[in-house]
């Protein structure tokens, strides 16, 4: 009897009950949409971050007087206070079920001369520049925003391959396909320019080699001067991963990027407190759409409730009515409204991202349960039906 009372409930306020779902089923909408981006905003900034460069700098602890930044400290360093290669077994390979780049790099200084059969440029005088030996094929890995112009570096040709930044290939006077020679420690290589690279930063002025002729050319073999990490996860994450791996290299000194964790936490904090108080406003909202509905259909109720009580219906158990019809709206907007808010994130996320949010379904019976308390919190005029006198009804007085 209970059921059959709520559909004839449902069946007869049609119109005004259609009102109430509208306005759940827009709330789910949008409150599904921004949960998704919200839970989905923090892979997005972290790998958005990750196209700036590496997260984490792991280097030679550093001495009282060294210089400010780590690839300075490097350059000036005594061959006795760098790294031993083998450090980078210490790194883990992934982190929080994502891969982590480790990319190791040993600076030190060294005079280069573009090869030529120019009398003039063969007479002219070396250029000296800072040589960074490291992996060059992982270079895009660590650092994907470089761009390089020309023949992406082959570790494997016959030659041994470099590549040269903007501003050093200028001072050069060089272009991919020449050949360099160069001189460091006494010792004497050659490679030949693979690309030029335009990075924006210290590394235009710098030439790069493979890390085994870049040892071998500075009498260095199996020393690095840092290691260049790039790790996924939030900035807290990156907190973690910088502890274990002072925990377990103690002889390095580990720490974060700090303009890059540091700005990831803010805006994610940000971003995370604007769409919490816009789902908070919308569901407020959404309860006062529903009040209003509530209120009216408590109005044209008084007879049906008048009647009930006169033949013995409890208070709860009416109440109980509408509350069920209540809950049911709510549900039945908050899964019509929660599926077509995962549809609008993705719309939301390739606009503001560039690439579509992942559908997080776990948003869909969280909405759906806020909508259907949203709608018992809108059905609170409702309880005005507690105060109607049968007798008053019956005899037209109300």
């Amino acid at each position: 009897m209970f059921w059959r009372i709520e559909f004839r409930l449902l069946k007869a306020s049609r119109g005004r009950l259609a009102v109430a779902l509208l306005a759940l089923s827009s709330g789910a909408a949008i409150t599904a949409a921004l949960l998704n981006l919200q839970l989905d905003a923090s892979r997005k900034l972290t790998r958005e971050f990750r196209a700036f460069g590496a997260n984490v700098i792991l280097s030679a602890p550093e001495e009282p007087s060294a210089p400010a930044t780590a690839r300075a400290a490097a350059i000036t360093a005594p061959a006795e206070s760098l790294l031993d290669a083998g450090i980078l077994s210490g790194v883990p390979a992934g982190w929080e079920a994502q891969p982590v780049t480790a990319v190791p790099f040993l600076y030190f200084i060294a005079d280069a001369k573009r090869v030529s059969s120019d009398p003039v440029v063969a007479a002219s005088s070396p250029t000296t520049l800072v040589i960074a030996g490291t992996r060059l094929s992982d270079l895009p890995r660590v650092a994907p925003g470089w761009k390089m112009k020309g023949r992406p570096a082959d570790v494997d040709s016959s030659s041994i391959p470099c590549l040269v930044g903007a501003k050093a290939a200028e001072e050069l006077g060089t272009a991919p396909g020449d050949a360099l020679h160069l001189r460091a420690n006494e010792r004497d290589g050659s490679c030949n320019v693979e690309a030029i690279l335009s990075a924006g930063g210290p590394e235009d002025d710098q030439l790069f080699l493979p890390l085994a002729t870049a040892q071998e050319l500075a009498g260095l073999p199996g020393r690095i001067s840092l290691v260049q990490i790039s790790a996924p996860g939030s900035a807290a994450g990156i907190a973690r991963l910088v502890s274990q791996l002072s925990e377990r290299l103690p002889g390095a000194q580990v720490r974060p990027v700090r303009q890059f964790t540091e700005t990831e936490a803010a805006l994610y904090a940000r971003i995370h407190g604007l769409l919490l108080a816009i789902v908070v406003l919308v569901l407020l909202l959404t309860i006062l759409c529903v009040m209003t509905a509530m209120t009216t259909l408590a109005l044209e109720r008084k007879r049906d409730v008048g009647l009930m009580k006169m033949l013995g219906g409890h208070i709860s158990r009416v109440l109980r009515l509408f509350l069920v019809e209540a809950g049911t709206l709510g549900l039945a907007g908050g899964l019509l409204g929660s599926a077509v808010g995962l549809l609008l994130s993705q719309w939301l996320g390739k606009r503001v991202f560039g690439v579509s949010a992942a559908l997080r379904w776990e948003i869909l019976p969280l909405t759906a349960a806020l909508m259907v308390l949203v709608a018992i919190a809108g059905a609170f005029p409702l309880r005005l039906l507690a105060r109607v006198k049968p007798a008053v009804i019956f005899r037209g007085e109300a």
